[in-house]
């Protein structure tokens, strides 16, 4: 499947802007014909960074928004890799979030609220290395189980 390329826009507004024309306005249809909803408020959880490495998200992330329309691309992508999301809080997997992995290493999670409906959590490239005896990002998803 084709992917579109990075989106240049020139400032974090912008961007905000086509995040919700083209994303809050109706629900994107998955391969699979689930309908994921997006909300407005998701745009800083998602395009933002914590520049202390905290759960303090305050600095807009380019790399992240400069995919955004790649997340379109992988919930419609037959071919993405799709495994069960991690329930941080449980230390659990959970079968209810689904991670798509595209493109090497891009990440798209959705919260399936029925069999047919989600709403949109988080889309992010997995590009943190293994370190200190850690797994990187990208091999801590592909080790979880396959969604089914």
């Amino acid at each position: 499947m084709s992917y579109p390329p990075l989106l240049k826009l020139a400032t974090a507004a912008e961007y905000r802007l086509h995040y919700e024309n083209i994303y809050c306005r109706a629900p994107i249809v998955t391969f699979d014909d689930i309908a994921v909803r997006f909300r407005t408020r998701d745009f800083n959880h998602c395009f933002f960074e914590s520049s202390r490495r905290d759960s303090t998200k305050d600095l807009f992330s380019a790399m992240r928004a400069e995919r955004m329309d790649w997340i379109t691309a992988a919930l419609k992508d037959p071919n993405a890799e799709l495994y069960c999301g991690w329930d941080k809080k449980r230390r659990r997997y959970d079968r209810s979030r689904r991670v798509a992995v595209v493109m090497g290493d891009y990440v798209v999670i959705i919260a399936l609220t029925s069999p047919t409906t989600a709403t949109f959590v988080t889309a992010f490239a997995a590009d943190t290395p293994a370190c200190a005896g850690r797994p990187s990002t990208i091999d801590q998803i592909r080790k979880g189980p396959k969604w089914t």
